[in-house]
């Protein structure tokens, strides 16, 4: 089922809106289309939810309830937030124009937060075996320096389509990289990746007529799209012996994981990614917790006397 057919008011009660409801409704008559629609069915939705109950009458406990149900429909938090921000805008309306109304009633009320899915990561073992490709095909060379750049720098999919010549110093092993709002940072590049780069650029030459400055090119010599990447990549992990689909980003997280497993430095992690807030980087503080219990329950004298007894 749906979302929109979980909250979707009934018919019959979306068609008997009370004037506070209709007079909110054309209120909203001079905002952008999308956020009209969606205060309406919000509205709607609260009107079906409080029966013959007034809108203006319903307490804080009342919609904390009428959200509490909506969760229990299986409404995720964001779409309770999402629903709660509509009602917000109509109690702020319903305060210029109803006097019995005084305070808002969503003042203080909070959707309930949406579990948080942690990004899937390679092992160690499984990055390195994903990587060291030995074949002496041209483009199974190309594809070994992309994934090793990939896994080493922690490149988004988007900058590895767009890298060009110009950006790589394999001397100083930097890479510059143009990321999210045009934002450029300087990434090290392992030994590994710049080995594997240099066989790469070796060869590119011997296809035609290579495109521009485009660091990855196909064998028509046209740069590789974020599309073919994704395809290569999921390819090889399948050649490779990893039981599991694995794409680009899928490197980006293990590059991050990996690095602070090993440094614990997680501005340093958020630098290296290129997010603009901490806040974007603490999700991988999860994730090293989740290895680090792991290696516990494997280690711990008093983990394995616990997991005996199971």
């Amino acid at each position: 089922m749906s979302a929109s057919s979980r909250t979707s008011p009934p018919p019959s009660r979306a068609a008997a809106a009370e004037p506070l409801v209709l007079a909110f409704e054309r209120h909203l008559a001079t905002r952008p289309a999308h956020t009209r629609d969606a205060y309406r069915r919000d509205v709607r939705l609260l009107q079906a939810l409080a029966g013959a109950l007034p809108l203006a009458k319903l307490s804080p406990a009342e919609l904390r309830r009428f959200l509490a149900t909506l969760h229990a429909r299986g409404l995720s938090g964001k779409s309770l937030a999402r629903v709660l921000s509509g009602w917000r805008a109509f109690y702020r309306f319903a305060i210029d124009h109803e006097r019995s109304l005084k305070d808002n009633p969503c003042a203080g009320l909070k959707a309930p937060r949406s579990s948080r899915h942690l990004p899937a990561v390679l092992s160690p073992d499984e990055a390195v075996r994903l990587v060291a490709i030995a074949d002496d095909d041209v483009l199974a060379v190309r594809d070994r320096a992309l994934l090793e750049l990939a896994y080493s720098s922690g490149l988004r999919v988007s900058e590895l389509a767009g890298l060009d010549l110009a950006a790589l110093d394999l001397a100083q092993g930097e890479v510059r990289v143009l990321g999210k709002g045009a934002k450029e940072r300087l990434v090290p590049v392992g030994e590994p990746a710049r080995l594997a780069l240099k066989a790469w650029l070796a060869l590119r030459p011997t296809l035609p007529a290579p495109e521009g400055e485009a660091v990855f090119v196909s064998r028509s010599g046209r740069r590789l799209t974020s599309r073919a990447i994704q395809q290569r990549l999921a390819g090889w992990a399948v050649k490779r012996g990893l039981a599991r689909h694995v794409h680009p980003h899928m490197l980006r997280h293990s590059f991050a994981s990996h690095l602070l497993q090993s440094s614990g430095d997680l501005r340093a992690v958020q630098e290296l990614l290129g997010h603009a807030s901490i806040a974007s980087t603490q999700i991988y503080t999860h994730l090293d917790f989740q290895y680090l219990a792991k290696i516990y329950d494997q280690a711990h004298p008093r983990a394995k006397k616990q997991r005996a007894r199971r």
